[in-house]
């Protein structure tokens, strides 16, 4: 099992982090090591001073997949859910001024939080879903998937030529803007169109 990433999908959040709008969507991997436990709390890791959160909608692959077109993309999937994809933003930002791989600022133990699996059905539209993350009961990051500059099927299509999708694999969609980040203590919390999704406390 696979964590499948997608960065700079919403332009306002490109925009917030002064990025170049890509031309085609940036893919990066979490090992499946990365995922909290879950009721694990989240303890920013000693080589971090600024972890930033970033709420993304996920998709849980259902069945092998390769070379998918994009109107048979919808039937890759059957289950939604929420998640985080914490990022060590200072050390990310060392590593892309060297040209290096992001890994080890998003991949390491503990970075990628999954909530719960809702179907798909339930959702009129999957291109048309609120989200949002709350941090100590303030929402920091509200979003809907009509703004994503690829959507979930283009997405599963795009990824799908280079990877091969297996039962179990899970692709975080990008995140909006308002990522920031956490401390100590700090408590957070993801909604998928209003139903509570996962709840995180910081360490």
């Amino acid at each position: 099992m696979k964590l499948i990433c997608i960065g700079r999908n919403y332009a306002a959040h490109i925009d917030e982090l002064k990025n170049e709008r890509p031309e085609e969507p940036i893919v990066f991997i979490k090992p499946d090591s990365s995922i909290l436990p879950k009721e694990q709390d989240f303890y920013i890791p000693e080589f971090s001073k600024d972890v930033h959160y970033e709420v993304e909608v996920l998709v849980k692959i259902k069945k092998v997949g390769k070379h998918i077109s994009r109107e048979f993309a919808h039937t890759y999937y059957d289950e939604v859910g929420l998640g985080i994809d914490f990022t060590a933003r200072d050390l990310q930002s060392k590593l892309k001024a060297k040209g290096l791989p992001w890994e080890k600022a998003k991949g390491f133990d503990g970075a990628a939080i999954v909530g719960k699996w809702v179907q798909k059905e339930k959702f009129k539209n999957m291109d048309n879903i609120n989200f949002s993350l709350a941090k100590n009961g303030k929402n920091v990051q509200v979003g809907n998937t009509s703004l994503m500059l690829w959507k979930i099927d283009e997405l599963i299509s795009y990824v799908s030529t280079y990877f091969m999708l297996k039962k179990g694999d899970i692709i975080f969609t990008g995140t909006p803007e308002g990522v920031g980040r956490v401390s100590p203590n700090d408590y957070l919390s993801g909604t998928l169109e209003g139903e509570m999704m996962f709840e995180i406390n910081v360490k």
